[in-house]
């Protein structure tokens, strides 16, 4: 009982707390609002794509593009996880390629018909790092939505010794919020297609996050 209550309560209304104090100090600077804004003219809605590794620098603006949904995986961890991100403004579909992928697939579509924007963590929940794995471009298929690769990078961060080097943002860090060119997968493409997009867009993301890292360097 005393378990339960820690992971149903305990667990996501402390991080959700944590998150909303810490999150308030942060400041936020975009850069590539024109590909955004001009990927939502085309569809209404789009699909952001981005690394694990930068998932928390990301929870507040990406929670301000309302609506959005994002997929979380059916693990213990998952559960408060989600929790987490409904209170903090995300909805949220349950499963990973491993688990409940199926079932989070065809939620994701149903959204997607509903007008929400999709986040999705291409190299996530295990990795490897910095790995697109093919369910992005899947999504992005079969909704019709634009992809729009997005490069989040905190000035000053704490870097953990995870899979990923998974980053948190420290207390009043600058974060930059880059959106690159919305990149279109058309349903008659090719699986050996498929694999030259989803390496392309990769490639985009790796070279976005390079860039937007050096701008801290640079002063």
């Amino acid at each position: 009982m005393l378990n339960y209550f820690f992971y149903k309560y305990i667990i996501p209304y402390g991080g959700f707390l944590f998150i909303k104090i810490i999150s308030s100090t942060y400041r936020f600077r975009f850069l590539g609002l024109e590909n955004e804004k001009a990927a939502l003219q085309e569809r209404g809605a789009v699909i952001y794509g981005g690394w694990h590794q930068r998932l928390f620098s990301g929870i507040t603006p990406f929670a301000q593009r309302k609506p959005i949904v994002i997929t979380i995986s059916e693990s213990r961890d998952g559960e408060y996880i989600a929790k987490i991100a409904e209170l903090v403004g995300w909805h949220t579909v349950r499963g990973s390629s491993s688990r409940g992928g199926s079932k989070a697939f065809r939620e994701l579509k149903a959204f997607a018909k509903n007008g929400y924007n999709i986040a999705h963590i291409v190299d996530g929940p295990q990795g490897p790092p910095e790995v697109i794995k093919p369910g992005l471009l899947r999504i992005a298929r079969a909704t019709g939505l634009p992809i729009v690769p997005a490069a989040v990078s905190p000035q000053k961060k704490w870097v953990f010794n995870s899979w990923d080097r998974f980053m948190i943002p420290k207390p009043f860090s600058k974060i930059i919020v880059r959106f690159g060119e919305s990149v279109h997968v058309s349903k008659s493409m090719s699986k050996n297609d498929l694999e030259k997009e989803r390496q392309r867009i990769e490639k985009q993301l790796k070279i976005m996050i390079h860039e937007t890292d050096l701008i801290w360097e640079d002063g």
